[in-house]
């Protein structure tokens, strides 16, 4: 049963990412893609998407990719994926974005990166309802179900501590 979710990403035709993009096309939905122009040149850019936006570099790329997305899902990925991870997830932290993040943990895939994560709680490096604002989920029914129902938190108490 389908949602009627579009999809926001990095633009591209191949990987995991590309096959994404092509499954929400065919089945109707929106896609947009926002790609560098160094990729876009090297010909990996994906031409059949609802909208393309070249910009001219990665900072633009996220900061475009997080103004038009309403939620982030990081599926099994590589730097690339942690690095947007990880902003998108600073910036609610901080208070300055307030859309909801997950991991669609595959196959045990985040497994040792959440057992990090749940270290830097034991020892103190991460609060535990900032640890609370990354969702995990295996199931991806059961991901955007949890990213929908999602709420901001209320920063200022963080901050006032």
């Amino acid at each position: 049963m389908g949602r009627g979710l579009g999809l926001v990403y990095g633009g591209g035709c191949v990987g995991l990412m590309g096959i994404v993009a092509d499954a929400v096309l065919e089945g109707g939905g929106e896609v947009i893609g926002v790609i560098p122009r160094s990729l876009a040149d090297r010909e990996v850019a994906h031409e059949g998407l609802t909208e393309l936006l070249v910009v001219d570099t990665m900072f633009e790329r996220k900061q475009q990719m997080m103004e038009r997305a309403d939620a982030f899902v990081s599926l099994p990925g590589g730097v690339g994926t942690l690095d947007e991870l990880f902003e998108v997830w600073t910036w609610v932290q901080l208070g300055q974005l307030a859309k909801p993040s997950g991991l669609l943990d595959v196959d045990g895939f985040y497994d040792g990166l959440v057992g990090f994560l749940d270290g830097l709680v034991e020892r103190r490096f991460l609060r535990p309802e900032h640890r609370g604002l990354l969702i995990r989920e295996e199931d991806p029914e059961l991901l955007l179900d949890r990213l929908a129902g999602w709420e901001p938190p209320t920063i200022g108490k963080w901050l006032d501590r």
